[in-house]
């Protein structure tokens, strides 16, 4: 990215010091990018509640590392330029030399607890956990301006790809209308047995690549850039148009209703089957009309919806971008602009009985769709994020939204007490 790589260059002696908490898929290529190849830049540390699983990325990424089981212990070891590995996130997020935290556990709870521990003690905080910040971002996003650190998402992941390109077309001038995630697949069928092939191809977790397959992903990635914009949905799990593989996305603004593009503020919304794949679109609209004549010109096609793409997300390449936009320049790549516009609730993937336990996100039991915070919050409707370990208190049928009132909630959950705060501070 222009700026940042030189930028990093200048502090190769004295490098930005990141720790990872999580040690999955995306974390160990977040730890073998960051070791071999980003100037000006070191992974501090590694936090996982299964250690043996932080030392494995330690030894891909090539990185010395020391187990700890304190702050002051990895401080020590990073003192000696090591990396230190723990299971206690606290000892990463009070480690005086850490200057940012990078949260890629997919989990809402024990996400949100890595992320207010890190606010808390000064450092940035930079999510791949679109499930926490689409549940429980503006909150975060708020405690974080108080205390003078950055709260954002990530480049490389679609929100952070989408609001780069939103930014750029609206930098030049043209209003964007529609924010757009190209998907090769949606099925809110798609469970972990039918998803496990795929997921042992590419070393995957199961669930999580469900979530990619039945919608809940792409939800939670399109009210994380609603969010960050301003937008809402045109309808409850957007719009959605399948077109034929492979058809080219500059003809994005013809698969849209009219009176969408119309509405104000904008919309997020998805396309199944439109290349280049994975990517990300924005419609944008321009009102003058010599302006419009030079785009026609520059071969920006749709006249007067012209439509701008990013062909490619490449997840954790570009997290160490985030990393120093936020360390260096204050910047984030995508936050909340205030409280939340869209939201992600829970709808039944199956015929649910009374007393069945809503499994993890990308499970058996239940999917996410979007729909706008005011409408979600009149309906009193169960936020999927939010959703794990509650159990049916009655009968539920396949596709049906689950309600807060259709749930019994487990005690004493963090995340439920920042949402009531969350949803205090923000009214509908």
């Amino acid at each position: 990215m222009i700026l940042v790589d030189r930028a990093l260059e200048r502090r190769e002696s004295r490098p930005v010091r990141v720790g990872l908490v999580g040690a999955g898929f995306m974390a160990s290529g977040i730890a073998l990018h960051i070791a071999r190849y980003v100037k000006g830049m070191a992974v501090a540390g590694i936090i996982n509640r299964t250690p043996e699983r932080a030392v494995r990325v330690c030894n891909e990424a090539g990185l010395q590392w020391r187990a700890v089981d304190s702050s002051a212990a990895m401080e020590r070891a990073i003192e000696n330029g090591l990396c230190g590995v723990s299971e206690n996130y606290a000892d990463l997020c009070k480690a005086g030399p850490v200057d940012a935290i990078v949260e890629v556990t997919g989990s809402v709870e024990y996400g949100c607890a890595v992320a207010l521990s890190a606010i808390e003690n000064g450092k940035h905080i930079v999510l791949m956990n679109a499930e926490l910040d689409g549940t429980l971002g503006p909150l975060l996003k708020l405690r974080a301006d108080k205390a003078g650190v950055v709260y954002t998402n990530s480049d490389g992941d679609q929100p952070g790809v989408t609001m780069n390109l939103y930014r750029f077309v609206r930098g030049i001038g043209v209003n964007p209308v529609l924010c757009g995630n190209i998907k090769g697949l949606h099925d809110p069928n798609r469970n972990p047995a039918t998803q496990e092939g795929f997921a042992r191809k590419w070393g995957q977790n199961p669930y999580m690549v469900t979530s990619f397959a039945d919608g809940t992903k792409i939800s939670f990635e399109q009210a994380i850039v609603a969010n960050a914009t301003g937008m809402s949905v045109a309808q409850r799990g957007m719009l959605g148009p399948t077109v034929p593989a492979g058809t080219p996305v500059h003809g994005a603004a013809s698969w849209y209703p009219k009176e969408a593009l119309e509405i104000e503020g904008g919309i997020v919304d998805y396309v199944v089957g439109a290349a280049p794949g994975p990517g990300v679109f924005v419609l944008g609209k321009h009102d003058h009309p010599r302006m419009r004549h030079y785009l026609d010109l520059y071969k920006i096609e749709g006249s007067p919806y012209y439509c701008f793409h990013t062909p490619y997300h490449l997840c954790h390449f570009e997290v160490p971008n985030t990393v120093a936009r936020a360390v260096l320049f204050g910047d984030a790549a995508i936050a909340p602009i205030g409280g939340p516009r869209v939201e992600v609730v829970a709808a039944a993937k199956v015929d649910l009985e009374e007393g069945t336990a809503i499994d993890a996100l990308g499970g058996f039991t239940a999917y996410g769709l979007c729909e706008n915070y005011p409408e979600s919050r009149r309906q009193g409707l169960l936020p999927i994020g939010l959703a794990e370990g509650c159990r049916l208190k009655h009968r539920i049928r396949k596709g049906e939204v689950l309600a807060l009132f259709d749930v019994e909630i487990p005690a004493g959950r963090l995340c439920d007490r920042l949402r009531a705060e969350q949803d205090t501070l923000f009214p509908a």
